[in-house]
C-alpha cells in the first residue's frame, strides 16, 4: 500500500530542508526524521566538493535518470574515456557525451531538462549522487548544473573492473517491447546489480525536487520477476534519506536500467511502483525492509553498444574466524585471519571490511560493512560488532558464529583514513562510531613523527564502553595521547577521574576545553545527529571544511 502523503512535522532547524515533501514523510513513518535531518543539511551541498569534482573526472561512465518528452522516467549510462566529465567550478560538470542511438533518453537530454547522476566506481565501491539542471546542451556536450550534491555509503556495491573496447555501428541494436522476453527474465534474475530512477516536482521551486539516479545491489536473484510485466525490488537498510523511496510516494512513475557487464547491452524498463511496507511477503525477503513492486510499461533493449565491458565479481577471501572478545556488553569483536595463513590485503586505519554471512532461512547471502578495529601490519583482520535488538546479521555474529567457522569477505575499502602530516589529530566518537578511531590511534602511536592525539568518546557508561581499558592503556604508555571518555548516564560502579572523565554529551564546549583552539584535523564517527551537531558547531567556530572528516553509521 501506498503511504498518505501528508507534511512531516515541523522541524526546529531554520532554513529550506534538503528533502521535499515525499522524503518527510517516509522519514517521519519510519520514524528517523528529526535524527536525519540535522545530518544532511551538514552533507547534502548545493555544490561539488573537490574530491568529488576529482572523482568525476576520473571515471569512464555516470549512471543518468531523466524523462523523454512524455514525462515518463528512464536511466541510462553516458561512456567515455576518463577525463569526459569535467568541472569547470563547483556548481557545474560538463559532460561529453551522449545517449546510445536507441536509447530511450535519446533527444531527451536538452537545456533545461532534469537530469540526476550517479557516479559509481563499481572496483572501488565508491559512489556520489548529483541532481540539477542541464543549463547547456549542444551535440554531445551537456553542462549540469548542480542542484545537490551528497556521497553514498557502499553497501551492496558488487566490486568489478572495467576496460574499455572499440564498438563498430554494426554491432549494435536497439528494440522496443511490451513485455519481458524469456533472454531479459533470465538477465533480471541473475543479476547482482541494477540502477533506478526517480524523481519529484513539486509546486514552485525546492532544492530537492528533480531527477534521482540510484544504485541497487544483491547476491543473484535478489529480484523477483513476477511475471512478463511485474518485478519485485526489495529495499535494504540504507542511509535513512529514503530519496528513491520519497519520490515514489509523491510520484510512482520509476525506471529500471539493467547491465550486461559481459557484452555491453543494457536493458531499460519504465513502469509504475506500489511500496510494500509490512505485507506477509516483505518478510520472505531476507533483509528487506520494505518491497518496490513495478509494474512494466515499456521496455528499451539496447546490445552491444557500451564501449565498455566489466570482468567477473571481485573474488571473496576466505576468512576463519579465530577469536571472538566481548569488549563490552553488547559490543564483540572478531578476529580473523586468512585460509592456511594466507596473506590478506593490507588495510589502512579507518577502512572498513566487506563479509558476506549465510544466514538461516536466508535465500542468498547478506552483506554488511564493519570498520577495521585492529591495526595495519596485523596478521589478520578485526571488526568489532554493536548487538542490535533488531539486527539479524549483529545477532547472527554474536550468537551463532563460531570460532574456526568461515567467511567471505573482499579487500577492505574506504576513504576515512588518517591523512599524513603533523598537525594534532582529534579522534572524536559516540557509541559504536569508535571502531575506525581504535585502529586509527593504534596507527598514531605507532607513528615515528608522535602527533598529539585527542581521543573523545562519549558512552552511556561503563558498561556500554568498549575498548575503555585499551585506549586508556595506550594513553599512558604514550605522552602524546590526551583520553577525555564522557558518559551520559554513568553507573554507581563508574568513578568519575578514573572510569570516565566528564558527565554529559560530546559536545563543542567540551572539545574546546579539551583540546586548545579546536587546533586540530577532526576525524568523526558516530550516529548522524551527533556528527550533525559537532561538524556545525566546528564549522562556525572556524575550522576549516578539509580539517574536518566524518563517517556515519
Amino acid at each position: 500500500m501506498m503511504t498518505e502523503l501528508t507534511p512531516a512535522p515541523r522541524s526546529k532547524l531554520v532554513g529550506i530542508s534538503p528533502f521535499h515533501i515525499g522524503e518527510q514523510a517516509v522519514q517521519a513513518r519510519l520514524g528517523v526524521r528529526d535524527v536525519i535531518e540535522p545530518w544532511a543539511r551538514q552533507v547534502v551541498r548545493p555544490f561539488l566538493l573537490e574530491q568529488h569534482r576529482a572523482f568525476f573526472r576520473q571515471l569512464p561512465f555516470v549512471v543518468a535518470a531523466a524523462r523523454d518528452a512524455t514525462g515518463r522516467p528512464w536511466v541510462t549510462l553516458l561512456a567515455g574515456k576518463p577525463g569526459f566529465i569535467s568541472s569547470s567550478d563547483p556548481v557545474s560538470l560538463q559532460i561529453a557525451a551522449d545517449v546510445l542511438p536507441g536509447d530511450a533518453l535519446q533527444g531527451s537530454l536538452t537545456a533545461g531538462a532534469e537530469l540526476g547522476l550517479l557516479g559509481i566506481e563499481l572496483e572501488s565501491r565508491r559512489r556520489n549522487r548529483v541532481n540539477g539542471t542541464i543549463s547547456a546542451a549542444a551535440g554531445n556536450n551537456l553542462e549540469l548544473r548542480v542542484g545537490q550534491s551528497f556521497g553514498n555509503c557502499p553497501q551492496y556495491i558488487t566490486a568489478r573492473s572495467c576496460r574499455e573496447i572499440e564498438v563498430r555501428p554494426m554491432d549494435r541494436s536497439a528494440s522496443r517491447y511490451k513485455r519481458l522476453t524469456e533472454r531479459m527474465r533470465r538477465w533480471i534474475g541473475s543479476a547482482t546489480t541494477l540502477f533506478i530512477a526517480s524523481g519529484y516536482r513539486g509546486v514552485g521551486q525546492h532544492p530537492a525536487y528533480g531527477m534521482d539516479a540510484s544504485h541497487r545491489g544483491g547476491a543473484a536473484g535478489f529480484v523477483t520477476v513476477k511475471d512478463d510485466s511485474r518485478l519485485i525490488l526489495p529495499d535494504y537498510s540504507g542511509n535513512n534519506y529514503f530519496n528513491t523511496i520519497g519520490n515514489l510516494v509523491a510520484d510512482p512513475r520509476v525506471a529500471l536500467l539493467f547491465v550486461d557487464f559481459e557484452s555491453g547491452s543494457l536493458l531499460q524498463l519504465s513502469g509504475q511502483a506500489t511500496i510494500d511496507w509490512d505485507s506477509a511477503e516483505v518478510a520472505r525477503h531476507h533483509g528487506a525492509q520494505r518491497l518496490i513492486l513495478i509494474d512494466i510499461q515499456q521496455i528499451v533493449q539496447l546490445d552491444g553498444g557500451l564501449p565498455l565491458r566489466w570482468g567477473e565479481p571481485e573474488p571473496h577471501l576466505p576468512l576463519r574466524l579465530v577469536r571472538k572478545t566481548k569488549e563490552s556488553d553488547d559490543v564483540t569483536s572478531f578476529e580473523f585471519e586468512g585460509l592456511d595463513d594466507a596473506a590478506l590485503p593490507a588495510f589502512k586505519p579507518g577502512q572498513y571490511l566487506p563479509i558476506e554471512l549465510q544466514i538461516e532461512n536466508a535465500t542468498q547471502p547478506v552483506k554488511r560493512t564493519y570498520s577495521l578495529s585492529n591495526t595495519p601490519g596485523d596478521a589478520g583482520y578485526r571488526i568489532s560488532v554493536k548487538r542490535e535488538p533488531q539486527g539479524s546479521v549483529s545477532r547472527f555474529l554474536h550468537d551463532e558464529i563460531a570460532v574456526g567457522d568461515v567467511v567471505n569477505a573482499l579487500k577492505p575499502e574506504g576513504n576515512f583514513v588518517l591523512t599524513q602530516g603533523d598537525r594534532p589529530v582529534a579522534l572524536i566518537s559516540a557509541g559504536i562510531g569508535v571502531t575506525p578511531m581504535i585502529s586509527m590511534l593504534r596507527a598514531l602511536v605507532r607513528e615515528p613523527a608522535r602527533r598529539l592525539v585527542y581521543f573523545v568518546h562519549g558512552a552511556r557508561n561503563g558498561h556500554h564502553h568498549p575498548f575503555a581499558s585499551e585506549v586508556r592503556a595506550l594513553a599512558v604508555r604514550n605522552n602524546n595521547v590526551r583520553f577525555c571518555a564522557v558518559y551520559s548516564q554513568p553507573c554507581d560502579s563508574d568513578v568519575q577521574g578514573e572510569d570516565y572523565d566528564h558527565q554529559g554529551r560530546v559536545d563543542i564546549d567540551l572539545l574546546k576545553d579539551v583540546i586548545p583552539a579546536l587546533d586540530a584535523d577532526f576525524y568523526l564517527c558516530g550516529p548522524g545527529d551527533f556528527l550533525a551537531g559537532i561538524v556545525a558547531d566546528l564549522s562556525e567556530r572556524g575550522v576549516l571544511p578539509d580539517r574536518i572528516h566524518t563517517e556515519t553509521f
